[in-house]
């Protein structure tokens, strides 16, 4: 009832404002679209028509558009932008099609194709990916439906997701933590390394247009310390929501989940007018502790979450784009005494099953580009500051709190920032564009915590500032033939808890390249060599009484390897991919004291404390899509070594996991005639080593009712089979005294959603 009486109210708004894309189809528009290449064109033309544009990747390989200018309907703007270059298209309800499935029937983009703006797959300030890049896109979050982080990457088996909490999920791509990665938000960089039992990055799948993923080799404009490769979250904008003649609209969605009885709603309003562009979303949800597949509550676990997005942008009539935006996410609850793990006996009784624990994470950009570059000027100016904060109470027992002793308890809170910024700009050739720019960081990972029972404090701060300069270019130089190769100089300062100073700079490199064998076969490769400084340790485990040394930690390096092939055949599609990883002088500190490190650390300085870690594998698959449907089969096995021994979950902190074997298929069919669309995936994880097996399918149905055309309703079955598992990421599996999180068994959720 609650979520009916949600939508209800929203429809009341909604009947007033029914939108025709086709409209926006026959109406003429003002076009000024130079002359350049297919993929920069596209955009272009995406923002000016006001359409969703999708381009299938393989198109835009080695292809310039004919300039266009004038009062134009999008057809004829489309037209003479494609005119000789034998591209075909079409249009129909407000998307416009391009390239190899233009010609497939139906209106739906194809996944594994670029949608550009309105739908934007790769930002105006994201890094345009490599030979290891995966794109998530609009239609696939769609279909998804996410309700946190994991199920984000549910689809894709060389990404694993560790934990059920969204407040402790960390994402490993290639079985690498996100921490060795260059992460951004609406490409702004992130430091958000707070705690080791808690998430990384808090994200709030609702507000997210796409995600980005570099798997080993990233580009140098992708940003520093990009050693396992890059990951960019892009953010919905207010042009991605409005129709094509639309001006003003909004949205209220709720999702009901029978498992643990959590209601989350969203609810959004946006518009444009005459250059201006605004978004307001904000998201909020309750709920109790989810249920396992083994018929019990796991402590710990309730929804307790708010998250709001805004945007603000105006563009000029000379295509000058300004836009300033901020997201926070506030998760609010009393979690596992280590939130990454259910329970973990440590044999010291005075700590609680669980304790609250506050996640607050934010997130402001602001960004200059321009919708019409000329040539050699595509700049990019962007400035942002993040931070995350995690507020806890720590437990102390001096003297093992014998009876009748009680514990002491203290206020613990840790806070990284960034701010960080960037000044770039775009040269186009006739093969292609090289990217070049200024780029700088000052990151800060900072510790409150003190006692004045016991006397003490833990409290200290880490600080580094990185100022880099790079270029980067992807070339179509002949034939059948692609390259992208760039590189990066950065010089880091760093500075200690204890106010030691070291400063150090090292250079980066990356090449990679496609080569079509055939019409339908391609082979690709890669390396990247990065030099990433002396990252930041995490803030709780920060020691005042450090010591550095003379020469303070070593700088991180990593090296990055890749090749593979892939096949397109009409709507077939097959890939396969070898990779390693190689990360050197990995940092990981300990809290204890420079003469009292544990075994196998005798005699190491604590503060500098590293670990080498190699990452191998192989990743395969095969798909079939057409008009109504789609299939999808991927496999990848990864082995991941820290100081040359198999990883485990405590081992590879704040670097690794294990993952072994994981295989996911995915499939969906539309019912045109009825609006109706049927899907489901699945995830098989067979045993590996000490970690148990699993086997996990979702089934969804979404109905979007003809007569109700701005309602839709969606029906999910999650984890079908009440298996009782944990995800392979997930900390401590392999431990006797570790209780793991477990996965939510199965669960009904029911979704409705009205737009106006």
């Amino acid at each position: 009832m609650r979520l009916l009486a949600t939508v209800a109210t929203a429809a009341i708004a909604a009947s007033s404002i029914i939108v025709s894309p086709v409209l926006a189809q026959t109406a003429t528009r003002s076009f000024d679209i130079p002359a350049q290449p297919l993929a920069s064109a596209v955009n272009a033309f995406g923002r000016q028509s006001g359409l969703q544009v999708t381009l299938a990747a393989s198109t835009s390989r080695g292809i310039n558009a004919q300039a266009v200018s004038g009062n134009l309907t999008p057809d004829q703007a489309l037209a003479r932008m494609l005119a000789g270059t034998g591209v075909n298209y079409r249009i129909a309800n407000g998307t416009a099609v391009i390239g190899a499935q233009a010609s497939s029937g139906g209106d739906l983009p194809v996944e594994g194709a670029t949608t550009l703006r309105p739908i934007v797959l790769q930002g105006q300030t994201g890094a345009e990916g490599d030979v290891g890049e995966t794109v998530i896109g609009p239609e696939q979050l769609e279909r998804i439906n996410p309700i946190d982080i994991a199920d984000v990457f549910r689809e894709e088996p060389g990404v694993q997701v560790g934990s059920s909490l969204p407040m402790s999920q960390k994402v490993y791509v290639h079985g690498v933590e996100e921490t060795n990665l260059a992460v951004s938000i609406d490409g702004a960089r992130q430091n958000n390394k707070v705690f080791h039992h808690n998430a990384t990055n808090l994200i709030d799948p609702s507000i997210l247009k796409a995600v980005d993923v570099d798997a080993g080799i990233a580009p140098a404009d992708a940003g520093p310390g990009a050693l396992a490769g890059s990951i960019n979250y892009e953010t919905k904008d207010a042009i991605d929501l409005l129709a094509p003649d639309q001006s003003l609209g909004g949205f209220v969605t709720s999702t009901y989940n029978f498992n643990s009885d959590t209601v989350t709603t969203g609810l959004s309003a946006y518009g444009k007018h005459e250059g201006f562009e605004f978004l307001g979303y904000f998201t909020f949800g309750k709920g109790d502790d989810f249920v396992a597949g083994n018929g019990h509550e796991v402590g710990g676990t309730k929804t307790d979450i708010l998250s709001g997005l805004g945007k603000i942008a105006y563009e000029t009539e000379d295509g000058h784009r300004f836009e300033l935006s901020h997201d926070r996410v506030v998760d609010d609850a009393p979690r596992p005494f280590r939130p990454n793990a259910g329970f973990v006996d440590t044999g010291r009784p005075w700590e609680p099953r669980v304790r609250d624990f506050k996640m607050d994470r934010q997130n402001t950009v602001l960004t200059y580009t321009t919708t019409q570059p000329d040539g050699w000027w595509d700049p990019t100016f962007m400035l942002s500051y993040s931070k995350t904060e995690v507020d806890t109470t720590a437990y102390a027992c001096p003297r093992g709190c014998p009876p009748p002793s009680i514990p002491v308890t203290y206020p613990s809170i840790g806070e990284t920032s960034s701010f960080n910024g960037k000044f770039q700009n775009k040269f186009a050739f006739d093969i292609g564009n090289v990217v070049a720019g200024i780029d700088f960081y000052s990151d800060r990972a900072e510790l409150d915590a003190e006692s004045t029972v016991l006397r003490f404090s833990d409290s200290g701060r880490e600080k580094a500032t990185n100022v880099g300069i790079y270029a980067q270019a992807r070339l179509e130089p002949w034939d059948r033939t692609r390259l992208s190769f760039g590189a990066r100089a950065d010089h880091q300062w760093f500075t200690g808890v204890t106010g030691a100073e070291f400063d150090n700079g090292g250079l980066s490199a990356n090449i990679s390249g496609e080569y079509d064998l055939t019409d339908f076969l391609t082979a690709k490769a890669g390396y990247s060599h990065v030099w990433a400084g002396i990252p930041l340790t995490e803030n709780f485990v920060i020691n005042p009484a450090w010591d550095y040394g003379a020469d303070g930690p070593e700088p991180v390096t990593a090296d990055n390897f890749m090749i593979g092939l892939e096949a397109h055949n009409g709507g077939f599609s097959a890939e396969v991919s070898l990779f390693r990883t190689e990360i050197d002088n990995a940092r990981v500190p300990l809290y204890a004291y420079s003469g009292a490190v544990p075994a196998p650390f005798p005699g190491a300085l604590a503060a500098n404390r590293a670990r080498d870690m190699v990452s191998e594998g192989v990743e395969i698959g095969a798909g079939y899509e057409w008009a109504d449907s789609a299939v999808k089969v991927k496999y990848a096995h990864i082995d991941v070594k820290v100081d040359g021994k198999d990883a485990d979950s405590d081992l590879g902190n704040y670097l690794a996991t294990p993952v072994g074997d994981i295989f996911t298929l995915t499939a969906q069919h539309t019912f045109r005639d009825w609006n109706l669309t049927i899907g489901g995936d699945l995830e098989y994880a067979p045993q590996y080593k000490t970690y148990d097996e699993y086997k996990v399918v979702n089934l969804f149905a979404e109905w979007k009712p003809e007569q109700w055309e701005n309602f839709s309703f969606r029906a999910e079955l999650r984890n079908v089979f009440d298996e009782n598992y944990s995800n392979r990421a997930t900390y401590g599996q392999e431990f006797g005294n570790v209780t793991p999180l477990y996965e939510p068994g199965r669960s009904f959720l029911l979704t409705a959603k009205a737009t106006f």
